[in-house]
């Protein structure tokens, strides 16, 4: 019998972080209330590979979000370290310029033969900023269609204005436009994922005022035949500035960003997550013809100047393109997926699979499925796993740590079908199910 994971230490942090921290924390998605509140451990002392040392020692294989998707080659990678600390070692800034970013930008441009320039940040929701800034500037508009997942900053939350949650399909419902100027009302449309006439409908009423199209190219779905290729040429029609955010997509399926697989180049396209292998690093390219624009606007920080981001580029990439790390992440998620849908079958677990191999989800489909979540969390846990309904695979990942994996899985779907029949699963929670969507931890 797996035994009860003992989480005292890491349950008084959180404790502690209530009172210091508004929300607990600095990112949503790690949000212990975003897994099982009292059963999820939080905070971690080590990781190393695909394996995590929580406060109290305990040790979990990570089958869940792999850092969010940052660290796609495993945590603590040693070829991306030692770059890191060697740049640590010649002086992490100065008064001058690293030339890593030279080096940066000319490797994007080579991977992306249709971009031509590159401007450089440290996180998705700033670069995703930086973009929308760029594209206003060079189109001399003020509005943007947009469909998917963007960040934090007013340009995106603008579209929850006024409305009952526009942003509600766009992957994370209940986003609080609260402390976003008012007056960018009507300033952001949604358009659905594989659903052209959205767009077409958002550009007949708002065609001439609108300075960026901004989507996704992958995520929970492939696109239909023709569909980013119709949203490109319906951007160029209007005279939009058509934006890849890869900030999610990019180096899942290939070494560098995933519209690369479709055959459509967008004017611009971001990049941050996987990019520096779990140092902050985030990457803006373009055509010279609409990156010229940040010479009219200002975009400038600090930070930005530092080194080991770039240094911690150079090497993801290098390796990532090395050891075709795609195509495992590919292989990794695809078993992973057809495990999660063998065992529902075998428990009688009704489930919905999704997502890119890459980004593999399930969901349960059952009356509570946010309390059927907080069971299986918590007894992975009890078998040493980190693991949710989301799946982010790593290089670092086996075969083996996904037999492992579906073998505990399995002993937790066929505790879970005996705690559904007897309606026992109140009972069984030692946790609190997550959140729906984004709420304020009180």
């Amino acid at each position: 019998m797996a035994k009860t994971m003992d989480i005292t230490r890491s349950l008084a942090l959180q404790a502690k972080a209530r009172q210091r921290i508004p929300g607990m924390g600095q990112l949503l998605s790690k949000r212990p209330d975003m897994f099982s509140l009292g059963v999820w451990p939080s905070y971690y002392s080590k990781a190393k590979g695909v394996e995590i040392w929580d406060l109290d020692g305990n040790h979990y294989i990570d089958m869940s979000i792999g850092g969010i998707g940052a660290n796609i080659l495993g945590y603590a990678d040693p070829e991306v370290d030692q770059a890191v600390k060697a740049a640590i070692d010649a002086g992490s800034s100065s008064s001058l310029n690293c030339p890593e970013e030279v080096y940066l930008a000319d490797e994007l441009c080579r991977l992306h033969p249709w971009a031509e320039q590159a401007r450089f940040a440290r996180s998705g929701g700033e670069a995703m900023a930086i973009a929308v800034r760029i594209a206003r500037a060079h189109s001399g508009r003020d509005k943007v269609a947009i469909c998917g997942y963007h960040g934090w900053h007013d340009w995106y939350l603008a579209a929850n204005i006024g409305t009952e949650n526009a942003l509600g399909e766009h992957l994370l419902p209940g986003l609080s436009p609260v402390g976003v100027p008012r007056s960018l009302k009507g300033t952001a449309f949604t358009f659905r994922y594989n659903n052209i006439e959205d767009l077409q409908t958002i550009i007949k009423n708002n065609g001439h005022d609108l300075a960026a199209v901004v989507m996704e190219p992958v995520r929970n779905m492939q696109p239909m035949a023709g569909f980013l290729a119709s949203v490109r040429d319906l951007a160029h029609q209007c005279g939009a500035v058509f934006i890849f955010d890869e900030i999610s997509s990019a180096f899942r399926m290939n070494t560098g960003g995933a519209h690369l697989m479709y055959g459509v180049n967008p004017d611009v396209a971001v990049f941050s997550k996987a990019l520096g292998n779990g140092y902050p690093m985030a990457a803006i390219i373009g055509t010279a013809k609409v990156m010229e624009a940040a010479q009219r606007s200002f975009i400038s920080s600090t930070m930005w100047t530092e080194r080991i981001g770039p240094a911690a580029a150079l090497a993801t990439m290098k390796k990532h393109a090395h050891i075709n790390v795609g195509a495992h992440l590919m292989d990794i998620g695809r078993q992973v997926q057809e495990g999660w849908m063998d065992l529902g079958r075998k428990h009688n677990i009704a489930l919905t699979v999704g997502g890119i191999y890459p980004l593999s989800h399930f969901n349960f489909e059952h009356p509570d499925p946010l309390k059927c979540k907080a069971f299986f969390i918590q007894e992975m846990l009890n078998q040493g796993f980190l693991a949710s309904t989301s799946f982010y695979p790593m290089a670092a990942h086996t075969l083996k740590h996904v037999a492992d994996y579906l073998t505990a899985a399995s002993q937790v779907f066929e505790q879970l079908a005996g705690n559904i029949s007897e309606k026992t699963l109140n009972a069984a929670l030692k946790g609190e199910p997550s959140n729906a969507g984004f709420k304020r931890v009180t």
